[in-house]
């Protein structure tokens, strides 16, 4: 019901509506709906903007596995909305979702590789995760492999290439 009054399905677009649907079934652990819910409150959609009750809803779609509320947890931290700004956590929570095969995480987890943001500097990871998000489409991604190779020896892209097929094969399992 909450995603038929968000999107008027058979019903008037009522997103304060949505909210209470959405609000009912977050509360009893189904997933989708609490990451709906973060969604209507980080935009401000049938309730007023809050990005701590945002977080609060992702994080719980978060910790139940679900991809796309790891990223925009990820966001949060990153950016500091709705949470303290944490890096660390930030990368944390990119390399859940980038695992789970969503692009945009895998190509954030390379950048925050690529420069040392939230975890070590190191060119063969962000290696690997710009190839995961490149194998997907990421046309940003596959510039940022050609600029990074001048900055890697034969070895080390030798060594991205190969941890990049290991990763691709176990599904983003096996990345690190």
């Amino acid at each position: 019901l909450g995603i038929m009054f968000d999107n008027g399905i058979g019903v008037p677009k009522n997103p304060a509506e949505a909210v209470k649907w959405y609000r009912k079934a977050a509360e009893q652990g189904d997933a989708e709906a609490q990451y709906n819910l973060g969604n209507m409150y980080d935009f401000g959609r049938g309730v007023p903007e809050n990005d701590s009750e945002a977080a609060k809803w992702l994080r719980k779609a978060a910790d139940e596995g679900l991809a796309v509320a790891q990223y925009n947890l990820a966001l949060m931290y990153d950016t500091g909305r709705g949470v303290p700004e944490n890096v660390t956590e930030a990368a944390k929570w990119y390399r859940k979702a980038a695992h789970q095969g969503l692009a945009v995480a895998q190509y954030n987890l390379g950048v925050m590789y690529d420069n040392g943001i939230g975890v070590p500097e190191n060119n063969i990871r962000a290696y690997v995760w710009w190839s995961m998000a490149k194998t997907q489409g990421d046309a940003q991604a596959a510039t940022n492999i050609d600029k990074l190779k001048s900055d890697m020896t034969p070895q080390q892209i030798a060594d991205g290439q190969a941890l990049a097929a290991k990763c691709y094969e176990s599904n983003y399992k096996d990345c690190d």
